[in-house]
Parts: structure tokens; sequence; C-alpha cells
């Protein structure tokens, strides 16, 4: 009877010690995220979340981490600042989950970062490569190249081909102005400038029509872009329609499969974009044979995307760490074993941190977009 009574005074002890740890019960470990569900960016959003999904039921199906279920409390932020921050708020102060997840881009990212370091909350693969966002935060793990990276990558691929005139389309912010920097950068080391620029003041409403105008002005051979999927395809739409016929790249940031879906195959055919991660449909990969048959069973159907992709990935390193903490996990001993995590191979990928570098990849790819809506590399 004594032993009994041990026993079940230590269950109740331990049960009362995991749910000391924020997000952490005897059967769970709850993992927040803010993206956009619905509104001007709700493909992206719901790619990011499907795609942290699929990994998740497959480990949850397997019998979880050390016998708990991984949860993703996802928040409709609707593409607004505002709400992504009274979203961080609820998931990290009401709700008190282990750790943060893919929001969607350094602009819904940024407003999470004063409670991830008041409250010490690990925050993993903000879906952004934006200089901002990079700058060392003990709390902040990147799984992905920067977009200085991509845009470095798309300089580099043309100008040995001889093109000298670029214009570049961006943000008027800060995430935005770092873009322009990039490429202005990567341009002036190769002696060259770009010969127009187009600056959007709205995300939510830009004025496409005055963007296509400055950047007409210039006459380039090359326009860069860095903006939304939606403003992205606008832009390109109007400026062939109106006779330009530069060629057209975009950095990441779209999103290529969006991206490609937007512009439909008469004006996605050729547009070049910046990957992060390899094609989705590169079976050679383990990675990606693991993404596919996940995928597929989460949605019921053979969609494949770079962004879901990519958030497999990124929920496949989180689950590693929390396996590496063993079965009383903590935030302190999971940031741990993600600042050991040394070329980890996820299937092909190779994501690496270190307790000063929180950037685990610079991977970058260039696809294109062909007429059937495929990609070719």
């Amino acid at each position: 009877m004594l032993r009994l009574v041990w026993l079940a005074f230590a269950a109740v002890a331990l049960s009362a010690q995991a749910q000391q740890i924020p997000g952490v019960t005897a059967r769970s470990i709850v993992i927040g995220q803010s993206t956009p569900l619905t509104g001007s960016n709700a493909e992206l959003g719901n790619d990011i979340r499907n795609g942290a999904l699929a990994y998740l039921q497959k480990v949850n199906d397997a019998g979880g981490v050390h016998g708990r279920r991984i949860e993703l409390v996802t928040l409709d932020d609707g593409n607004a600042v505002p709400r992504a921050e009274a979203n961080t708020k609820t998931l990290v102060e009401e709700q008190g989950v282990f750790a943060l997840f893919g929001y969607p881009s350094a602009t819904l990212s940024r407003p999470a970062l004063p409670f991830v370091e008041k409250h010490r909350v690990p925050f993993l693969g903000p879906f952004t490569g934006a200089d901002p966002m990079r700058v060392f935060n003990k709390h902040v793990y990147n799984m992905r190249a920067s977009y200085a990276d991509e845009l470095e990558k798309i300089v580099d691929h043309f100008v040995p081909l001889g093109v000298k005139r670029f214009s570049i389309v961006y943000y008027d912010d800060v995430v935005g102005r770092e873009n322009l920097t990039a490429v202005d950068r990567a341009l002036k080391a190769r002696g060259l400038t770009a010969v127009s620029h187009a600056a959007f003041k709205e995300r939510a409403k830009p004025d496409i029509a005055a963007g296509v105008k400055e950047v007409a002005k210039g006459q380039p051979d090359v326009v860069i872009l860095t903006t939304l999927y939606k403003a992205t395809s606008d832009f390109i739409k109007l400026a062939r329609s109106s006779g330009m016929g530069a060629q057209w790249a975009s950095n990441s940031f779209p999103g290529a499969s969006p991206l490609a879906k937007e512009l439909g195959g008469k004006d996605g055919a050729g547009v070049i974009v910046a990957t992060v991660v390899p094609p989705p449909t590169k079976r050679a990969l383990p990675i990606v044979q693991e993404y596919q048959a996940a995928i597929e069973k989460q949605l019921g159907k053979k969609e494949w995307s770079f962004t879901s992709l990519e958030s497999f990935i990124g929920a496949k390193v989180m689950v590693e760490a929390l396996r590496r903490a063993g079965p009383k996990p903590t935030r302190e001993a999971f940031m741990r074993e993600l600042d050991n995590m040394k070329g980890y191979d996820a299937g092909g990928y190779i994501v690496g941190f270190g307790p000063n570098n929180h950037n685990g990849s610079s991977f970058v790819e260039l696809t294109v977009i062909g007429r059937d809506l495929k990609f070719s590399y």
C-alpha cells in the first residue's frame, strides 16, 4: 500500500513539474504560430502551416517525442502587423506556448521579438531572409538563407551573360530598403548601378501603375522584384501588357508556388525565382520523398510547394532538437541542443547552428516558372 501511495505521489509530482514548464504537459508540447490564414498573403500562410502540420502529424502518429504529442496552435493575423503582435501576446503570455515557429515575414516577425526576449521564448524558422531578423539573437533560429544571399545569386546569374541594366521593385520600409541595399551592393561589386527603382509605400495597396511607370523609365533588361506574390504578379502582368520586355526575377519572399499560381501559365512563363530549399519534386532527395508522402496525407492530395517543404524541414529540425533535449524538456535545454546542432542532415538538406550563429543555411537555387506552372532549374 505504501509503495502504491509513493508511486501515485511521484506521478503527481512529475505532472506538476511538467506543468511548470511553459507549453509542456505530461502528454504534449505546444508550439505557437501567427500567420495569415486569410487576407492578401493567405496562400503563403496556409502553406507554412500545412508543411509544419504534415511533419508533426507524422511524428505524432509514431508516438510523439518522448511520449508527448507536438501540437501547433496557429492564430490568423490576416497579414496585419497589429494582429500578429496581439497574437504573439496571446500565445506567449496567455496560452504559454513552449516556442514560436514559422511566422511568414520579417514584418510580422519583428513585433514578436520583445515577447521572445522578455519571456525567453525560442523562436524558430521565421520565413524571411531579411537582415533585421538575421542579426544574432540567442532566442531566434533562422533555417534559411538571407535575402542578400538570394539577390547576390540573381545578379551573379545575369552579369556574366552581359546584362548591365537592372531595376528593383521593393517596399519603402525597413525590410524593403535592406533588399534595395543588397541589390545595390551586388551591382556595385560588379561596377554597375540600378537604372531605375519602384518603391511601394503601402504593402496592402501598392500603386502598381505608378511603379511600372517608374521602372520603365530606365529601360531595364532585368527587373528584380522583392514584393508579396499578389503585388509581384500584378506588376509583371501590367508591365508585360504595356510592352515592357524585361526579364523578371524575384527573391523568395512571395513564394515560388503561390507566385506561379497567381501569374498563370501565360504571364508566369520565364519568370525566375530564388528558392531556399530544393525543388519539392526532386525525389532523389530523401527529405523530398518524406515530405511528399506526409503532405499528401495531410492534404489528401499531391500538392507540393517550396513553402510547405521549407516549413516541413523547419518542423523536422525543431522536433530533432526536442528529441535531443530529453524527456524533461525546458526552453534552455531545447536551445542548447539547437546551438549544438552542427551539420544536421535532414535528408539532403543541411542545417547547422552554433552558440554564436543562428543562421542555419545559406542554400540558394534559381528556378524558372514554365507555361505549365512547373519549374525548371
